[in-house]
């Protein structure tokens, strides 16, 4: 199993990875297909119109996580990597008003988001609680081409024949190497460990060693540009104020905490327990500017996006020794850990609930602490393990359909639950009763059982026990 850190850690836009970033670049990919990558329907004359229908949770919540957005952007062949987020409510409302969209070498269709993007309130499509079909049809209305999409995840997407085949040959979707090209391919927590012990190298080692031979190139400075990304994302949402999108009046305040915290600490006024704010400061930094739709970098997701860079702040600004060394063993080694959860369960909000998201990037961040701060494999699985162990079964209910509340508060407590997990690893030996890879199949089976009401359909919840104004 092979899924690079670049996979992993993407860079982006706000609010969610799975409802913004997936339509996107689903939509991108439509647009490749058009251009030439499929036969058209037989019988279908010129291309003239493009339609869309969203499905399960991206219906449900789709309003509220900007997915219409999303798939109008997309469809004039913007992705998520390279759109600027100033610009797009305005490139939306231009699309509106056209009623077209002039994606790149196809020329101008029609495509009227009141009428040709429709969010479908039945039941889910089979594959995946997020699902969207687009569609593309002649001059005289006739089908031209049509693909089944599904976004499973932090970004990721599969067309409904990728899907079915991961599921068959259990192979990741996105590996396009066996396994065994690599020379670490673990797929399972103790598969990683017992490759560690047999080469004598850490985690983070083999990861690196897989990353070269899956792309070669620069690894540091491709590393450095991450958590330069995640490091500008926290620094932009201290200093941004004012009240998020979307109709709930939430207003930031990371600002206003972090000028708090300057203040004490100049005065040197401060609580012990202090540090847990830093960390919550960093985290709601980022998923505030997510919530505002501005440039973020999934980790795992976009909803959870805020837990790895906050611990990494943390760990630059406030642990002994740290370095630049450390934040990149911090990366791969986090990345290594949401490779097994995604690999074995899922990091989906809307397949599994929030315990995949903020859960998975809890354990993440707990592992890549854990192993800056010098831990040994077995500590940082142990690590890893702790924190996701302590978010099994959390639910993921946004209020009206947002990525505000419970999200942005609970990043912040994802980060001090990974803090406190590599910590309590670091006091032992890595020798403790439940395996990762057991927590990651519970959450597995957890999110199986979990009512669709609480995966990221806003149907209950604290999305339904709504304060009476």
């Amino acid at each position: 199993m092979f899924l690079s850190v670049f996979d992993i850690f993407k860079i982006g836009i706000g609010p969610s990875s799975s409802h913004t970033m997936g339509p996107m670049t689903a939509a991108a990919r439509f647009l490749d297909d058009l251009r030439g990558g499929v036969e058209k329907l037989p019988g279908a004359g010129r291309l003239a119109r493009l339609g869309a229908s969203l499905h399960g949770s991206l219906a449900f919540t789709g309003k509220g996580h900007a997915t219409d957005r999303a798939v109008i952007l997309g469809l004039t062949g913007l992705l998520p990597d390279t759109l600027d987020p100033d610009e797009a409510e305005a490139l939306e409302a231009e699309v509106r008003a056209a009623k077209r969209v002039n994606p790149p070498d196809l020329g101008e269709l029609v495509f009227d988001p009141e009428t040709d993007l429709v969010f479908d309130y039945g039941p889910p499509l089979s594959g995946h609680a997020n699902g969207l079909i687009l569609r593309a049809f002649d001059v005289q209305g006739n089908p031209y081409h049509t693909q089944t999409y599904y976004s499973v995840g932090g970004g990721f997407v599969a067309t409904a024949e990728e899907l079915e085949r991961t599921k068959s040959d259990t192979r990741d979707m996105h590996d396009q190497k066996s396994a065994h090209d690599y020379p670490y391919p673990f797929g399972l927590a103790r598969e990683m460990l017992d490759m560690g012990s047999s080469a004598g190298l850490s985690i983070a080692a083999m990861k690196r060693a897989n990353e070269i031979t899956h792309s070669g190139g620069d690894l540091n400075a491709r590393l450095d540009a991450l958590w330069l990304a995640m490091n500008g994302c926290i620094d932009r949402g201290l200093r941004m104020e004012g009240v998020l999108p979307g109709g709930l009046k939430v207003k930031r305040r990371s600002k206003s905490i972090h000028d708090q915290l300057i203040a004490e600490r100049g005065r040197n006024q401060s609580q012990p327990h202090v540090v847990n704010d830093w960390l919550i400061v960093y985290a709601m930094a980022v998923n505030e500017e997510n919530a505002a739709g501005g440039r973020v970098v999934t980790s795992p997701t976009n909803g959870a996006a805020g837990v790895v860079p906050a611990v990494i702040r943390y760990y630059r600004d406030h642990c002994i020794g740290a370095n630049q060394e450390g934040i990149r063993v911090f990366l791969l080694t986090a990345a290594a850990i949401g490779g097994l959860v995604k690999h074995n369960a899922s990091i989906s909000g809307a397949e599994v609930g929030c315990q995949g998201e903020v859960g998975s990037a809890s354990a993440m961040a707990a592992a890549g602490l854990c192993a800056a701060l010098g831990g040994t494999n077995e500590q940082v699985e142990n690590a890893a393990e702790i924190a996701l162990e302590h978010h099994l079964g959390m639910t993921c209910d946004p209020v009206g359909g947002l990525v505000q509340v419970p999200c942005i508060e609970r990043n912040g407590l994802g980060a001090i639950k990974a803090v406190s997990a590599a910590s309590l690893a670091l006091r032992g030996d890595g020798t403790h009763f439940m395996p990762l890879d057991n927590c990651i199949e519970t959450m597995r089976q957890t999110g199986l059982d979990m009512n669709v009401k609480y995966k990221e359909t806003s149907l209950g919840g604290l999305a339904v026990n709504l304060p009476e104004c």
